[in-house]
Formats: structure tokens, C-alpha cells, sequence
């Protein structure tokens, strides 16, 4: 009987994950309608499944593409917890080189200033591309649900919704969309290792219509100089 309950188990998660991904072509939402209110703490939780417990270097390939024209090369993306990132990216031979320093959901600064804005368009979705979900602004309204290894939870504030999806498991998965008065600002979908770490990363932009693939090439523990966080401009 109990290896019956496994299996049935993981029957309803796989339901469960067609239901929530399946549409993700289309205009529905990301999280289910059948979500319930839940509290922060529930929140928190799920958000603290995807943090970084130790300063991350990761290295990755980039590819942007958009109706027309195409740009890649190489970046890396320095995280400190719990909300610190230093992301610089550049094309063949540092040709276009941009850095940009974050806090939470704010840049210190950028260079140039829409070094991040040309290529993610929302914050949630820059943090979502390296596997890690951000917490709700005060007094969004919280809904979620969960099944098995997939977790399923959105924040709706008075503009902007983010939702997310994650599954565990290896290879893992973080989807994170994000939306403004009803229309998608974007859409990430992020391959995970069995640690959590990103693999690779995709970012749909429907306006544009543009896309930026990340693959990454390697994460490590790292130590950061303090003048990481200093803009080389004076």
C-alpha cells in the first residue's frame, strides 16, 4: 500500500506540473486558479528553498536575440546573501562590456545606466535566471499550492504580479513570470541541478519579441573584493 501511495503521488504531482506549466505558450496565468491564500512565512519558505547560503561565482555564455538582430558572448554573476548581485557581461574579444551592482530589486549602479534594462527587463526575472526567487513587496496579496516536488506561488501588488513555479529533483526547475496591468513583462525558465544550481536559463520577453539564453559554465564558492560593489566611474 505504501508503495502504491509513492506511486500515486507522484502521478498527482505530474498532473499537477502539466496543469501549471502546460499553458505556458498562451496568455493564461502561471499559477493555478486553484491556489489558496497563504501567509509570508509560507512564503519565506519557499523563497528560502532557492537562496544562496555562500558567496556564488557563476560563469555563463549568453546569446540575446530579438526580430533584429542577435548578440552573445560571455558574463559572470557574483552573488552575496542574502540579496547582493554584481553582473557584468560583454561580447567577443569585451566588445559591449556592461556591469550593473543590485541590491534586492534596486541597482547601485550601472554602465552604462540601462546596462541591465536592455537585456532583462524586470529585476525578479534577472534574480530568476540564476535559480533564485525573490520575496513579495509589503501588502501584495499571496497565493500557492504545492504537490509533490512542485511549489507553485504568486505575489499580486497593485501593478505588477510575480509567480513562480519550482520543482525539484535533478534536473530541477525555477519558471518565474511576471506581469503589468494583466500583460507578461516576461517570462524566465531556469534548469537546475540537484543542488539548486542553475544549469541554464531562458528569458522570453513577448513585447519585444526577444529572448536571452544563458548557459552556464561553471558556479563556485568565491570571495569577493569590496570594490566589486564600487562603480569604476568616479
Amino acid at each position: 500500500m505504501r508503495q502504491r501511495f509513492f506511486v500515486d503521488r507522484r502521478v498527482r504531482a505530474a498532473y499537477f506540473l502539466l496543469a501549471v506549466l502546460g499553458c505556458r505558450a498562451g496568455p493564461g496565468p502561471l499559477v493555478p486558479v486553484a491556489a489558496k491564500p497563504v501567509g509570508t512565512e509560507q512564503v519565506a519558505a519557499w523563497v528560502a528553498a532557492t537562496a544562496p547560503d555562500e558567496h556564488r561565482l557563476h560563469r555563463f555564455k549568453w546569446l540575446f536575440r530579438d526580430e533584429r538582430s542577435s548578440a552573445g558572448g560571455r558574463g559572470s554573476a557574483r552573488v552575496a546573501p542574502p540579496d547582493s548581485l554584481r553582473f557584468d557581461v560583454a561580447g567577443p574579444f569585451g566588445s559591449g562590456a556592461s556591469s550593473a551592482a543590485v541590491v534586492g530589486d534596486q541597482p547601485l549602479w550601472a554602465e552604462p545606466p540601462n546596462a541591465i534594462e536592455k537585456l532583462v527587463p524586470n529585476y525578479p526575472l534577472l534574480w530568476a535566471m540564476l535559480g533564485i526567487a525573490r520575496m513579495p513587496e509589503p501588502g501584495a496579496a499571496l497565493r500557492g499550492l504545492s504537490e509533490g516536488p512542485v511549489v507553485a506561488w504568486q505575489y499580486a501588488g497593485p501593478t505588477d504580479t510575480v509567480a513562480y513555479v519550482r520543482t525539484g529533483g535533478s534536473p530541477g526547475r525555477l519558471v518565474a513570470e511576471v506581469r503589468h496591468a494583466g500583460e507578461v513583462v516576461g517570462r524566465v525558465e531556469t534548469t537546475l541541478d540537484s543542488a539548486g544550481l542553475p544549469l541554464e536559463a531562458r528569458l522570453t520577453v513577448p513585447s519585444v519579441p526577444a529572448r536571452l539564453d544563458l548557459t552556464f559554465l561553471s558556479t563556485s564558492r568565491a570571495d569577493f573584493a569590496p570594490d566589486i560593489w564600487i562603480s569604476r566611474k568616479p
